[in-house]
């Protein structure tokens, strides 16, 4: 199965019947659509929404993408997101050219914006989840989690080959995932540096790792609430938002924010350095 395949079957499952105006009776056995109910839905044969998803037919004419973004109900980053994969399976041409090794460091305004954040735990990562510029709070928040232990911090890597990962996010699973789909929102294994690093997390994370790849679209969410087991702080809840800068760069642009008035007080007690008594000197 190609990422176009798997993208509309994990869209199509995604849709309730209801949704599509549809009967949804107990007999049911597929989650989601059937493939026929999407083939009537957007106006195309069942043999034809068989052989997308099979990987078979990687070129649907722009009219039937738009027939079926309308039939799963795609959301705009989800329709950019279809047509990208549509793109990608032609080898012949990249939007950005030959990628070049991620970058290690980031533009001064982007450090001075960073600065700006600051006291918000934030930080830029490149495409292969490296943290490559910080703020204070963003080392206060991760650090005692062992992220920061490693030569180059890496977000990927921690989350999906770290043990100490599984203890530090009480909902691993889903933070796994978002890790998977983050780096297949490009090209992927067409890419030398994300190959490497896939075929790193092949062996690290075993089926952690390969398991999602077959089965996870590259498609994370951009936003959403985060819970942190912090050895100091305790329970967290992080929310977060993720910014792309601009295609030049290839970076994003991470900041967590307190969902909530304990997390918000758990913060600023971590994050406030300890007051330091005035001491009387002897003149």
């Amino acid at each position: 199965m190609t990422e176009l395949g798997l993208f509309l079957r994990t869209r199509r499952e995604a849709i309730k019947p209801a949704e599509a105006g549809l009967p949804s009776g107990p007999r049911r056995r597929t989650p989601g659509l059937r493939r026929s109910e999407l083939a009537a839905l957007a106006g195309v044969s069942v043999e034809y929404v068989t052989r997308l998803e099979q990987g078979r037919d990687r070129h649907p004419s722009p009219p039937v993408l738009s027939a079926l973004a309308d039939a799963l109900r795609l959301t705009p980053s989800e329709r950019v997101h279809l047509h990208r994969l549509t793109k990608a399976a032609d080898p012949g041409f990249t939007c950005r050219g030959p990628r070049a090794t991620p970058p290690a460091t980031v533009r001064p305004t982007v450090r001075a914006l960073l600065d700006r954040l600051d006291p918000a735990p934030a930080a830029i990562l490149n495409r292969l989840g490296d943290l490559v510029a910080r703020t204070p709070a963003f080392d206060a928040l991760v650090g005692p989690l062992g992220l920061l232990d490693a030569a180059v911090p890496n977000l990927a890597r921690f989350v999906l080959g770290d043990p100490r990962a599984r203890a530090a996010f009480p909902d691993w699973d889903h933070v796994a995932d978002e890790q998977v789909a983050a780096l297949k929102h490009g090209p992927f294994r067409t890419d030398a540096a994300m190959a490497a690093l896939a075929d790193e997390l092949t062996v690290v994370a075993g089926d952690a790792f390969t398991a999602r790849v077959g089965t996870i679209p590259g498609l994370p969410r951009p936003s959403g609430v985060l819970r942190l087991a912090h050895p100091a702080a305790g329970m967290l809840r992080l929310a977060y938002e993720t910014l792309d800068l601009p295609a030049d760069d290839d970076q994003r642009l991470l900041v967590y924010l307190p969902a909530d008035p304990a997390t918000q007080e758990a913060l600023d007690r971590l994050l406030t350095p300890p007051h330091q008594p005035l001491r009387l000197v002897a003149g």
